[in-house]
């Protein structure tokens, strides 16, 4: 029973690092009907930030806050200067654009802060355990999914509760609408894509204690974030909250029930929701 509620917890912290990931994603697609490539890469950068802020500061609380901004502002550099000019040609242009755009961050990052693997170390009360389910488990791990949860529920208010949300969604539905009514459309969908992009820099520094930091993990964590959108409908909310919850699970418990098979079974999930329901669990048929 302990190994199973360690599993457990172990699959709430990784679902809730998956939907920290994946909910910029999904928010630049549901928004934009973007698909950003370089999404993951952006996340590595705010982990690496975050490196490079603690080795200044050594707080990890202010590198949780500065490297998210820092995202922020990469993020509306690369929709008002790059993205913007390709939008109108497609969404092949946009994904040729993005694909780019992360080889260039993997490289810089290599080029500044070398090949090998860094450790963010944390300190406090995140470093201490708790009993927990009859186990002692650490603090930070729980934070993580803890922060993700809140995050969830601060999006959702956001968008479906408050004025802005308004306007984005209608921005969505009508942009041409909206512009006539004095809106300024593009500064609403840069502000989405910084957003989005500050979203995956959160998620980078939650990383970093977790994993190290380097430059594949934004190959290793980019496969698992398009398998959360797909399996939870592309651009829902709702959706890469709960496909976050069960991939989160179903990888931990699959090291512990399936080990030579862990690995395969999301992809096996993912085979096996889009032959019943190709928009995902709570997608919208086009």
């Amino acid at each position: 029973m302990s190994d199973i509620a360690i599993f457990f917890l172990h699959g709430l912290a990784y679902a809730g690092l998956l939907f920290l990931v994946s909910s910029g994603l999904t928010l630049v697609f549901g928004m934009m009907s973007v698909l950003n490539f370089a999404h993951a890469s952006f996340y590595m950068l705010g982990a690496y930030f975050a490196y490079w802020l603690l080795q200044i500061t050594g707080n990890f609380w202010l590198a949780l806050l500065i490297s998210p901004l820092m995202l922020l502002v990469i993020g509306a550099l690369v929709e008002r200067f790059l993205l913007r000019k390709v939008h109108v040609l497609g969404h092949v242009h946009e994904l040729l654009l993005t694909f780019g755009l992360a080889y260039i961050i993997d490289e810089a990052v290599k080029l500044i802060w070398g090949t090998n693997p860094h450790a963010i170390i944390i300190s406090g009360f995140l470093a201490h355990t708790v009993n927990i389910m009859g186990v002692t488990y650490p603090v930070y791990r729980l934070f993580v999914f803890g922060v993700s949860m809140a995050l969830g529920l601060f999006m959702w208010l956001i968008l479906f509760k408050t004025r802005i949300g308004i306007i984005v969604r209608a921005a969505v539905e009508d942009s041409p609408m909206v512009g006539s009514l004095g809106i300024n459309v593009p500064l609403v969908f840069m502000g989405v894509f910084s957003v989005g992009a500050a979203l995956s820099g959160l998620a980078g520094v939650t990383a970093g204690p977790l994993l190290s930091v380097d430059p594949g993990m934004a190959g290793a964590i980019l496969v698992d974030a398009f398998v959360v959108i797909v399996v939870g409908g592309m651009g829902s909310l709702g959706g890469a909250v709960l496909a976050s919850f069960i991939i989160g699970e179903l990888q931990s418990f699959g090291v512990l029930l399936f080990p030579d098979f862990s690995l395969a079974l999301i992809y096996m999930l993912m085979a096996v929701v889009l032959v019943i329901r190709p928009e995902g669990l709570f997608g919208e048929k086009q």
